[in-house]
C-alpha cells in the first residue's frame, strides 16, 4: 500500500475514534463504523454515542433503563449487547423492547429483568402488559360525563315536543269552537 493510502487510512481511523465517549473504548471497523465497547464500565446511563456506531457493547453495567430514542440516531447499529444489566422492566423499557424486536429479536431473551418484583428474573420478551405496568395505555376519561349531555339533549327534545303539542292543542280547540 502506498504511503499516502496508509496515511489516509490512519486519518480516517483517528477521526472516527475522536468522538468516543470517555468511559468507553472505540475501534474503527473494517466495514466502516465504530465498535464502541462500554462493557463492564459501571455505567448507570448511556453515554453520548457517535452516530457511526456499528457495534455497541453495554453488557455488565448498572443500566436500569434506556431513554426513548436512544438508538434512533445510530442508523448503522448492527450489534447491540445489553445483557447482564439490572434492568427495571416497566414502561420505561418499552423503547428498548420495541427497538430490539425490530432490529435484533434474537437478543431479547438476554435482557433479564431485575425489578420490579412482578417482572424480576423474566426475560424482557416474555413479559405481559401487566408485568410491564400500566404504561398509560388506558383510554382517557371523557372530559364531561356522557350521561349528563345525553340527559340535557333529552330534556331539550321533550321541551320542544311539549311546545309543539301545546300549539297543536290550542289550534285544534279554536277550530272546534
Amino acid at each position: 500500500m502506498p504511503a499516502w493510502g496508509l496515511l489516509l487510512l490512519l486519518c480516517t481511523v483517528a477521526a472516527a475514534t475522536q468522538n468516543c465517549p470517555a468511559p468507553c473504548s472505540c475501534q474503527a471497523l473494517e466495514t466502516m463504523g465504530l465498535r464502541v465497547d462500554c462493557a463492564g464500565r459501571g455505567l448507570t446511563a448511556l453515554p453520548p454515542l457517535p452516530s457511526s456506531t456499528r457495534h455497541l457493547l453495554l453488557a455488565n453495567n448498572s443500566l436500569r433503563s434506556v431513554p426513548p430514542g436512544a438508538f434512533d440516531h445510530l442508523p448503522q447499529l448492527w450489534v447491540l449487547d445489553v445483557s447482564q444489566n439490572p434492568w427495571h422492566c416497566d414502561c420505561g423499557l418499552t423503547y428498548l423492547r420495541l427497538w430490539l424486536e425490530d432490529h435484533m429479536p434474537a437478543s431479547l431473551p438476554d435482557v433479564l429483568c431485575a425489578s420490579p418484583d412482578r417482572a424480576a428474573h423474566h426475560p424482557l420478551d416474555q413479559l405481559t402488559g401487566y408485568q410491564l405496568g400500566n404504561c398509560g395505555w388506558q383510554l382517557q376519561a371523557p372530559r364531561a360525563l356522557p350521561g349528563l349531555w345525553w340527559d340535557a339533549v333529552l330534556v331539550a327534545v321533550m321541551a320542544v315536543d311539549v311546545a309543539l303539542l301545546a300549539g297543536l292543542l290550542c289550534t285544534s280547540t279554536r277550530s272546534l269552537g
